[in-house]
Order: structure tokens, then sequence, then C-alpha cells
């Protein structure tokens, strides 16, 4: 945590108190820290106590005086390696997630290019109301990053979770976070993301229903550990948060083995998540296809190039390769044969048949399968997460 500048955001809870340790703490590691608070906030703890605990002026205002001089969310959104907002009420997440920039804090989170580091705090009730769990999820497909609340007593008297956890929990989070952002320093990654669209004519495709939600997910998990990374998207609607993301976006199969071949010589990583189509149509109509009184059509369909195959045949020593299958049957012996076939040191295997994993949602479930021929099962988790578990088996294990 030395060196590092953390902008805390304190929102109007009654677990505000706990922000004086918070800020004690941080700087006690060696974090320079910059507390900004809503209004309401000061209702619960004096900008005097937090300047004094953090050396530096308290902003709560846009403006700090009436000669003009203003307080730049934009320059601080630039200054900071990390943003925390602790204690974070329901109200403050909500605009969070909608972009209602009417204070200071929420001003300074949507201009943050830094990681930002969410602590609720709040009732049991509003914590557990639908409400309040879609914004999380919402803040958390963002890419920030939820400390989750304690269970325990209440300011209200009833017991639940809701308590903000105790600083010392979150600075070692912090502390976590930051020396993690070292372990790949000055590697680089290539990540192949979501579908491929092959087209029948300018209006028609043949494509499937990948989101890319768990390449976009890994691109994150390999560029907070300090990796720079290059991302080739497919036809998706996600965007990249991390700066060190480099993005290609393209459409085609065809489109995708070329980049992926043009970036895989210099990368020390590579993880192949596309859900690349096997098939393309033979022919390209130049005009959209009328329909015509006949009751079938036929399209002639040639094979796209293998991507996985090509790379496994670049492959050096000091590069490591991963591929995803996404199997319906006979699942782990056809995810092995993929691995020996096409040359990587890991398969991330997932299959249609799990509730709550595969194509368009927020979880997965995966059996992490490598060369050497370990299997480890990965029960459901959120995509964020799975994404660390392929990333700390591709750095330490394989």
């Amino acid at each position: 945590m030395k060196g590092k500048k953390i902008i805390l955001g304190i929102t109007g809870s009654i677990a505000a108190y706990k922000a004086a340790f918070l800020v004690r703490a941080l700087v006690k590691e060696g974090a320079e820290v910059q507390v900004v608070m809503t209004p309401s906030a000061k209702e619960f703890i004096t900008p005097l106590t937090l300047a004094t605990l953090s050396r530096k002026p308290v902003i709560s205002e846009f403006f700090s005086n009436r000669d003009g001089v203003w307080n730049s969310h934009v320059e601080l959104g630039l200054w900071a390696d990390a943003m925390l907002i602790a204690p974070a009420t329901a109200s403050t997440i909500a605009k969070m997630v909608n972009g209602v920039a009417d204070n200071m804090l929420i001003t300074t989170y949507l201009s943050c290019r830094a990681p930002v580091f969410v602590a609720p705090a709040m009732d049991l009730d509003m914590f557990a109301h639908p409400a309040t769990q879609q914004n999380l999820d919402r803040l958390r497909s963002f890419g920030n990053f939820i400390i989750e609340p304690e269970t325990g007593e209440l300011a209200s008297g009833l017991e639940g979770k809701g308590r903000m956890s105790e600083p010392a929990d979150i600075v070692r989070i912090l502390d976590d976070f930051f020396t993690k952002s070292e372990t790949l320093r000055g590697k680089k990654v290539l990540i192949t993301a979501g579908p491929t669209y092959e087209k029948i004519d300018p209006v028609r495709f043949i494509g499937n229903y990948s989101s890319g939600k768990m390449g976009f997910a890994l691109a994150e998990a390999f560029a907070q550990r300090g990796a720079d990374v290059t991302m080739i998207a497919g036809p998706v609607s996600l965007q990249t948060q991390h700066s060190r993301i480099k993005r290609i976006d393209v459409e085609s199969a065809d489109e995708m083995y070329d980049a992926a071949v043009k970036y895989f010589p210099t990368s020390d990583y590579a993880v192949l998540c596309a859900a690349v189509a096997d098939y393309k149509p033979k022919e390209q109509a130049a005009e959209k296809i009328k329909r015509e009184k006949q009751e079938e059509m036929m399209i002639s369909l040639v094979s796209n190039r293998d991507i996985a195959a090509k790379l496994g045949e670049m492959k050096q020593p000091n590069q490591l390769l991963a591929g995803f299958a996404l199997e319906t049957n006979n699942a782990v012996a056809n995810a092995k044969d993929k691995l020996r076939r096409k040359n990587l040191d890991l398969i991330v295997l997932n299959s249609l048949n799990e509730k709550g994993a595969g194509f368009g949602v927020d979880t997965n479930r995966v059996t992490l399968i490598d060369k050497i021929g370990n299997e480890v099962d990965v029960p459901l988790k959120s995509k964020t997460e799975i994404a660390d578990e392929i990333v700390d088996y591709l750095v330490f294990r394989v």
C-alpha cells in the first residue's frame, strides 16, 4: 500500500464512524488518502476528524468557495490508484449504477479510471431487497469490486447481513489487490472472446449465443494483475474497463484467426475463450437473398481455419496456451482429446447441461484440466471469480 493514492468516498450511513479507523489504517500502511464525502455523510462524522487523520482537506462540494475555485472530479479520477466507497448506502449504490451525478462523490466515481471497491452498509431488508441486489450485480458487471457486508447486530437492533466490513478487513483486501496487481507485470496476454458471425448475405449470418462475458472477465483479471492484454473480441456489446486492455474488434472467424496469429508470437499467455464458428457459407451473396416460392434453401458450408490448432503449432516453450471446451456429452473425454490434439497446456471445460453455466449468464461452473491430466472442479461462481481461478491456475500450477 506504500505510496498508493486512495480516494475514500464516505456516504450517509451510521457506519460512517468506521471511516475514521479506515483512514487511519490506510495512512498507517503508507497510502495517501483523499476523502470525498456526500453532504449527508457530514451528519454522521465531521470533515475535521477525517481531514486531521488523512492530512488532506476533505472534499464534499463542487466549489470550495465563491472565488471560482472548484474541485475537479476529473483530476481526482486520474490521480487515484484505487477508489474505495465505504460505507456505501443503497442510495449511493443506485446512483452509481444509473450515473446520477448529483454530488461530488458520484461524479468522481464516474470519472475514475482506477479500480473501484464498494463496501455496502445498510439494514438487512434493504440489503436483501431485489433492487439492491440487482444494483450490486450491475456494479460487478461494470468491473467494480464488492466488499461483502458482514452478518451481525445492526444499528436498527435487528440481526442480519448488512453491517459494513471491518476497516482492518477492507485494508487487507486492498493490500491483497495491490500485491496481486504486480504478479504479471511486464507479461503479455492474448485473449479471444465472444462469438463470430459468418455472413450469408449482407443482412443474415450464421452465429451462436456467446455473450463474451467469460472472455471479458478473463481480460480484466489478467489486466488487474499487471499484464498487458490484447483482446480479440467478436461482435458483442460489452465494454472493457481496464486501461491495460487493448481491444481489437472482429466479426468473422477468418478475421479472428488472422489477428490471433499476428499477436500470439509476442504473448506469454493466450486464452482462447471465443466461440468460433466451425463452418462458414461457401459463398456469400452480394445482395440480400429474396424469399422464393420453394420450401427449402440449401447453404453449402466449408470449414473455418482452426485458431487453437494453429497457435498450438506455433507455441514456443516459453508460452502457455489455454482453450475452452463446451460439451454436451462425454465431456471430460472430449475435452482431454481436444487438449492433446491442439497442444494446449490447459483446457477449461463447461457444459450446457449445467444450470447457471454457459452462454448469456453471469455465472459459470467449470472443470480445469491440464496437460499432465490433473482435473480441478470449480463450483458455480460468478464469471469474474471463475476468471480469477483460471488465471491462478495458469500462473501458479501449469
